[in-house]
């Protein structure tokens, strides 16, 4: 990370085994409002017509524009280095998807 007069930070980031772990997800909604990008990462059960909330992340629009660049360009070096990325389909019908509490 760069401060203003250029000079690099290490920034030390602190995590517990199960961030370290990671979740699957297989269903992403996205929400927006003028302030705000919402990012719901979800996990649907196969077979079932029930799913769950893995994580939300909630971002500014700048930095969800980052975030889509970042990932364009790893997805670019991606291809390079393993092919192209096959895009399945979406599942027919699409799944009517809410939240429940």
């Amino acid at each position: 990370m760069a401060q203003p007069g250029g000079e690099q930070v290490q920034v030390q980031i602190k995590a517990d085994e199960k961030e370290l772990v990671g979740q699957f997800s297989n269903l992403v909604m996205f929400h927006h409002t003028a302030e705000e990008f919402t990012v719901h990462f979800i996990y649907v059960f196969p077979n079932v017509p029930q799913g769950k909330l893995v994580s939300s992340v909630i971002v500014s629009p700048g930095h969800a524009k980052r975030i889509m660049r970042a990932l364009e360009e790893n997805i670019r070096r991606y291809e390079m280095q393993f092919g192209p990325i096959r895009e399945t389909p979406e599942p027919n019908p699409v799944p009517n998807v809410g939240f429940v509490q």
